[in-house]
C-alpha cells in the first residue's frame, strides 16, 4: 500500500490546480529528471533533462495551455550505438473544456465539471517524445561526425559493395532485348 501512495505522489508532482485562480495567465515550472522517465515501461527514453514551462490562461469556459519543453535526452545512436545527448525543444498549445464528452482531438481534453485539477505527466512525455528525431544520431561536431571512429570503421567491413559485373549476354536473349526498338 505504501508503494501505491509513493507511486502517487511522483504524478502530484505535475499537477495544475486551476479552482480558485482568478481568469487570467498563470505560470507553473515543471522539471523532468531521470526518475520522471521510470514510470514508463519501454519508454523511447531513460535519462534526460528537461525543464517545462505551462502557462495556464483561465477563461469561465474553458481553460488554454501553453506548453515550452528545452533541454536534453539521452539516445543510442543508429550508426554507432553509443549512447549521446539529443537537444529538443517543443511548444503546444492545449485547450481544456469542461463536460463529459467521448470527442478525442490532439488539441481539446475534456475535464469533468467537478474537477479542481489537471494532471500533466502524460502530457510531458507524449510532448518529449514527439520532440525527439525519428533518426538518432550523434549531432555534428565542426562539420564532422560525432560518432565513435572505431565502430564506424569496423562497420565498413560489413558494408555491401556493389560489384561491377560483367554482363554475359546470351545471344537467344539479345535477340529479345531489341524487339521493342522497332
Amino acid at each position: 500500500m505504501q508503494h501505491f501512495f509513493r507511486t502517487m505522489g511522483w504524478r502530484a508532482k505535475y499537477d495544475v490546480e486551476f479552482k480558485g485562480l482568478n481568469e487570467g495567465l498563470h505560470e507553473f515550472e515543471f522539471e523532468v529528471r531521470d526518475s520522471f522517465f521510470e514510470h514508463f515501461e519501454q519508454g523511447l527514453v531513460n535519462v534526460g533533462n528537461i525543464n517545462v514551462k505551462v502557462k495556464l490562461e483561465k477563461r469561465s469556459s474553458f481553460l488554454k495551455l501553453f506548453f515550452k519543453l528545452n533541454g536534453w535526452v539521452e539516445l543510442t545512436c543508429d550508426r554507432c550505438l553509443e549512447n549521446y545527448r539529443q537537444k529538443i525543444k517543443h511548444k503546444s498549445e492545449l485547450f481544456v473544456k469542461f463536460g463529459e464528452s467521448d470527442y478525442e482531438d490532439d488539441e481539446i481534453i475534456w475535464v469533468l465539471p467537478e474537477e479542481h485539477r489537471i494532471n500533466l505527466v502524460q502530457l510531458i512525455y507524449e510532448y518529449i517524445v514527439l520532440s525527439i528525431p525519428i533518426r538518432h544520431v550523434h549531432p555534428d561536431k565542426k562539420g564532422a561526425s560525432g560518432c565513435n571512429n572505431e565502430m564506424l570503421e569496423a562497420l565498413k567491413k560489413y558494408e555491401h559493395k556493389k560489384e561491377q559485373k560483367e554482363e554475359i549476354t546470351d545471344p537467344r536473349w539479345a535477340a529479345l532485348k531489341n524487339w521493342n526498338n522497332n
